[in-house]
């Protein structure tokens, strides 16, 4: 009795100096491969697009710098991320509105859904955004929107917040001035993934590899440091490979409509929608009508430390 007491006297004594032996862990350290946490899941444009109209009757650009839905990943305890280190979102902007310039740490990018007539200001640099287009905003660079057309503009956001939350390098400047001055308008731009370009890259690769198979191209030179992009094109019955991976991924359906079958079970798809696929979960995408997809992952952060690992069936 006397040694049990001493053990734990030894446990009392070290717990209260915010310590922890290793041979008694509460809650283990290491483990043999990723562990299932954050879900997957599939938003809906469908029912978050009508919320938007009524946030865009209710919520002016005073009141919301940024007019958007995040998408939460409804793992237990999560507020805010898709998934672990990146968070999407849905925005709207009306006619005549202008997002004010700001600037900040996470990198981020947007896919074009609906509306034209609008363009962002990045560095100065002013560029239409269309539907289907794909537009890049590195870390520390000023932005800002505007919406000088006659039509509701829709797209979707994703930025890399959860990951500089967990490391902490958070950085936020609203511009001094509101929005950047005298931006120069440009047609193309390297921050600028136009859809007829994307598409075109896609026919070349399926011409290379046969009318009946998924093809993708990665989207570039320029890209984030810690965001890799994607673009598949799969069309009508056939489907992607069955993988997993060490990467975090977010999917949007640019075009077409489906289901992806992730750790077993059909989560089904259409224009506009997200999905959430967490790290080391085997999926695959089908497409019930051509369809092409955006891939956003953390592929770049897990491939600089060598972690980065994918496996194929």
């Amino acid at each position: 009795m006397a040694d049990q007491d001493s053990l734990e006297q030894l446990y009392a004594d070290f717990a209260n100096l915010n310590m922890e032996g290793g041979w008694h862990r509460r809650f283990p350290a290491l483990w043999p491969e990723p562990r299932r946490n954050f879900l997957p899941h599939v938003w809906h444009y469908a029912q978050v697009k009508p919320i938007l109209d009524r946030a865009g009757q209710l919520v002016d650009t005073t009141q919301a710098e940024r007019r958007n839905l995040t998408m939460f990943n409804p793992v237990e305890g999560n507020i805010y991320s898709t998934v672990r280190t990146i968070v999407a979102a849905y925005q709207m902007i009306r006619p005549g509105e202008v997002a004010r310039s700001h600037r900040h740490t996470p990198n981020a990018l947007r896919l074009i859904l609906e509306g034209r007539g609008t363009y962002t200001v990045v560095d100065g640099t002013q560029v239409e955004m269309r539907p289907g287009d794909v537009l890049l905003t590195p870390s520390m660079a000023w932005h800002s929107h505007a919406n000088g057309g006659t039509e509701d503009c829709y797209w979707m956001d994703f930025l890399d917040v959860p990951l500089v939350h967990l490391l902490e390098p958070m950085f936020y400047e609203p511009h001094p001035d509101g929005i950047e001055a005298n931006p120069s308008s440009v047609e193309t731009a390297p921050i600028a993934f136009r859809w007829e370009d994307t598409c075109a890259q896609l026919d070349a690769q399926q011409a290379r590899t046969g009318a009946n198979q998924a093809v993708s191209v990665k989207l570039g030179p320029a890209q984030l440091s810690s965001i890799a992009l994607s673009m598949h094109r799969i069309p009508a019955g056939a489907a992607t490979e069955l993988q997993r991976t060490t990467a975090n991924s977010i999917f949007a359906v640019v075009r077409g409509s489906g289901c992806s079958e992730i750790d077993g079970e059909s989560h089904t798809w259409g224009f506009g929608d997200t999905i959430a696929v967490p790290a080391w979960r085997p999926f695959r995408h089908l497409a019930d009508e051509s369809a092409v997809i955006l891939e956003v992952s953390d592929a770049p952060v897990l491939e600089a430390f060598g972690w980065l690992r994918q496996q194929k069936s």
